[in-house]
């Protein structure tokens, strides 16, 4: 009988409870394990999405020069629009797409190019109607899904029809003349910008490609992979951009002339927040109400280049390299690699 007890007691010490103390010391433990484990899964969760980010503008550049093949050398507009007549005239309704639209041959999307009929005298063959409301008919072609348009890190890709890229107008003004301080956000602080060398004064909206700085513009004009006397591996064609900080994002998506797919500016430093901070808010350009995080309405700043990656954003260069520039990066580089004919020499970081 004392051997069972004792066999007992040596039982119940082996396998004795936890104390308090044990308990908090066990989960100190494994909160300390969940936050070094956390951080490093996020770390590695964005290099992946940097790299397919990175793969997606690779894919982009190799259909922009399958283009350029067959077109002469030229670059597609940055944008187009029907009747437009090189003077701010034209229907602005008739959309035509923009520089997006006319790579979706190279890009494996030739069946929802030919969705729109750009041929037709009406508006209907077009990509956004009257009032910038897309036809019913191209509501397939608008939010169709095209996954290398977006990039995995931006969190704000419910609506299809949005796209995380932009072409580069280099140091030019997308909209308007450049005042003093045309590039403080609109219900911000000013905050001046200082343009560097190479930019123009002049707006996007032009055919005369000798005023164009970048390798796109706004409307109208194609660039020919000749006039890029800087060299294609010195000159930006496309970098990252972030819907949410601009109301004319959400106008006609990724196929839109002006969803902001074709004015971006190296003017306005990357990653520079445009987006409201304080109470002003309103309607975008399809009279839909406007969050307080997507109310910027200075044109000419919202519309540059940012990214959801920290530190900097990546770019497509004209030879179909991607880099990712720092937003360190110094301002008078970051204009000069903008621009397709400053004949100044740059570094890159």
């Amino acid at each position: 009988m004392p051997l069972i007890f004792s066999r007992i007691s040596l039982w119940r010490s082996r396998f004795r409870a936890f104390t308090l103390i044990e308990l908090l010391v066990v989960i100190a433990i494994i909160a300390v394990l969940i936050g070094l484990l956390v951080p490093a899964v996020q770390k590695v969760r964005e290099a992946a999405n940097r790299m397919s980010c990175s793969n997606n503008l690779k894919q982009i550049g190799t259909a922009l020069h399958n283009y350029m093949g067959v077109n002469d050398s030229r670059l597609p507009p940055g944008g187009k629009f029907d009747s437009y007549t090189g003077n701010q005239g034209g229907d602005w309704n008739n959309d035509e797409g923009t520089w997006t639209f006319y790579i979706l041959p190279y890009m494996e999307q030739e069946s929802l190019y030919k969705l729109v009929n750009l041929n037709t005298n009406n508006a209907v063959g077009k990509i956004i109607g009257n009032g910038n409301q897309p036809h019913a008919v191209n509501d397939t072609f608008r939010y169709a899904k095209i996954k290398p348009y977006h990039c995995p890190s931006d969190g704000d890709n419910a609506d299809k029809s949005m796209h995380n890229y932009g072409a580069s107008m280099g140091p030019q003004c997308n909209d308007g003349g450049c005042g003093a301080d045309i590039y403080a956000p609109w219900c911000q602080p000013a905050t001046n910008l200082n343009m560097g060398y190479g930019w123009s004064p002049g707006a996007g909206n032009t055919f005369n490609t000798a005023e164009v700085r970048g390798a796109f513009n706004r409307i109208g004009a194609k660039i020919r992979l000749q006039n890029i006397t800087d060299g294609t591996s010195n000159t930006i064609f496309v970098g990252e951009v972030i819907p949410s900080q601009h109301d004319h994002y959400w106008d006609g998506g990724w196929a839109h002339f002006n969803g902001g797919a074709s004015h971006h500016t190296t003017i306005v430093p990357i990653n520079y927040t445009t987006y409201n901070v304080g109470n002003c808010t309103g309607t975008n350009s399809r009279g839909q109400a406007v969050a307080a995080d997507r109310s910027a309405r200075n044109w000419n700043v919202s519309w540059s280049f940012k990214s959801n990656h920290s530190g900097g954003a990546n770019f497509l260069f004209g030879d179909a390299s991607v880099r990712f520039l720092p937003q360190s990066i110094d301002h008078r580089t970051y204009q000069l690699l903008g621009c397709r004919n400053d004949d100044q020499p740059v570094n890159l970081p």
